[in-house]
Parts: C-alpha cells; sequence; structure tokens
C-alpha cells in the first residue's frame, strides 16, 4: 500500500484549449481513429501510487481525447478499455476495473450523449463480466443509440483474435458452404460490420505491439506510437497523430502515381 494519496481523476489536469493550427486539413480527417489506452500502471508506479490509480487518471485523458476527436470532426472513435488477457491481471485489479468502468458510464453518459456521441461496445459478453456491467453497457447504448455526431466504440472483454473465431462460428452456424466464405461473409458476422476500418491508431506509452486489437480492421491502418503515458494524454497529442496520419501516403498496396 503507497502511502501518496490517490489524485482525483481529474485532479490539477485541465484539459487543453484544444485550439488545433492550420497543419491539420481538415478536410481529410481520418474518418476512424482508434486507440490503445496504455501506460496506466507505470504513471501510477512513477508516482508511487497503486495501479488502480493509474486507472482513474485515464478518466481525463478519455475524455479530454473524445473532446479532441468532436472538434476535428472524427466521425468514429473507438477506445481499447479491457482486453480478453486483461483477466490475467491480479483479482483486486480485475475488480477494480469493473466497477471503474460501471461508474464510469453512469458519471458520463448523460455527458457523451448531450455532446451527441453514440457509445457502443465491442467484445464478448460472457460470464466473465458482472451482470451490473452489462446492464450499464446495455443502458448506455440505448441512451445514446440516435446519437450521429460521434460513436464511442468501446473495446471490452475484447480480443483481436477472439473477434474472428466468434465471426468464424457465426460462419459456421449459419451453415455456409466453404465457396461461400470470403473476406465479405467474415467481415458481415465481426462484432460492428457497420464500423469502418480504422484510418489511424494510436498506441502510447512508447510500447510499439498491436496487442491483439483490431486484428482484422487493422489490414491498411497508419499506425503512430507516442511515449506518452496515457493519463497525460490529450487532445494535442491527439492532434500530433493527425497531423502525422496527414504527412503520409496511404497507397492501399498500390502505386503512387
Amino acid at each position: 500500500m503507497s502511502n501518496t494519496s490517490a489524485p482525483r481523476p481529474d485532479a490539477g489536469r485541465e484539459p487543453l484549449a484544444g485550439h488545433f493550427d492550420r497543419e491539420i486539413d481538415l478536410s481529410r480527417v481520418p474518418v476512424h481513429v482508434a486507440c490503445v489506452m496504455d501506460g496506466n500502471g507505470r504513471w501510477a508506479s512513477a508516482r508511487g501510487l497503486q495501479r488502480t490509480d493509474g486507472h482513474a487518471a485515464g478518466e481525463v485523458a478519455l475524455l479530454d481525447a473524445v473532446e479532441g476527436a468532436l472538434e476535428l470532426g472524427v466521425k468514429w472513435l473507438t477506445m481499447f478499455a479491457f482486453s480478453t488477457e486483461n483477466w490475467r491481471r491480479p483479482a483486486d485489479e480485475v475488480r477494480y476495473l469493473m466497477g471503474f468502468n460501471e461508474s464510469l458510464l453512469v458519471r458520463r453518459r448523460d455527458e457523451l450523449n448531450d455532446k451527441g456521441v453514440r457509445i457502443r461496445f465491442a467484445g464478448r459478453r460472457d460470464w466473465r463480466v458482472p451482470r451490473r456491467v452489462l446492464r450499464r453497457m446495455d443502458e448506455s447504448e440505448e441512451l445514446t443509440s440516435s446519437n450521429k455526431r460521434m460513436t464511442l466504440t468501446m473495446a471490452f472483454n475484447y480480443g483481436g483474435r477472439a473477434e474472428i473465431v466468434d465471426a468464424v462460428r457465426r460462419i459456421v452456424d449459419d451453415g455456409l458452404r466453404a465457396g461461400q466464405v470470403d473476406e465479405r461473409a467474415l467481415r458481415a458476422r465481426l462484432y460492428h460490420p457497420d464500423q469502418p476500418d480504422p484510418d489511424l491508431v494510436v498506441r502510447t506509452s512508447g510500447e510499439y505491439r498491436i496487442s491483439n486489437f483490431l486484428l482484422w480492421q487493422l489490414a491498411y491502418s497508419e499506425l503512430v506510437f507516442s511515449d506518452v503515458l496515457w493519463p497525460d494524454f490529450r487532445r494535442e497529442h491527439l492532434f500530433d497523430a493527425v497531423r502525422e496520419y496527414q504527412r503520409r501516403d496511404r497507397r492501399y498496396g498500390g502505386v503512387a502515381r
């Protein structure tokens, strides 16, 4: 146990003003941005805090990233909140994360709804997820279902391989013959077939891995890696990633003319 008192999620962490400069071409903003929110534990350890304090501090980063995406006009934002591998973490941390995500939905869903954000979830809704959390997820999706300004997808109890396995299981259940199985058939059975593939994926904390995130969808995504630990991430870091994205030449396997 640390003797250092844990900070409130928003203590001393005012969001940036959110003004982006003319280096960002608003006509070429990525339609879909996905984020691997990494570094909460290391952020807490560096301050003599418990790992759970890092998760709490990451809430402000999440909300500021959402605000930044809304300012830019991003239509789809996907955040990696809890992976199928995260169940291997210490039991007390897992219990904290379940409760934290439940309380986050209760505290923030009205605010997101007022901003025109549709909330969705991607992942397995199996026996491991507490029923009360599943109820909050359903309530949040229902409350915000008609919003069109942006879709915020929380990848919760999510794994890229698990999603592909689940899609293949649906193909089998639907009785498709081998000749009927193609990319379109598999894509139609992903968790959210209407969701466009990410144009840009941002991973924080200086790690250079995909970590089983959106494996099918990332075939042609631009990847940007940031050294910033997630609790320190703000919309200006998102703007930096979009600037980097706009400097790249996306050829999708073709040749530039």
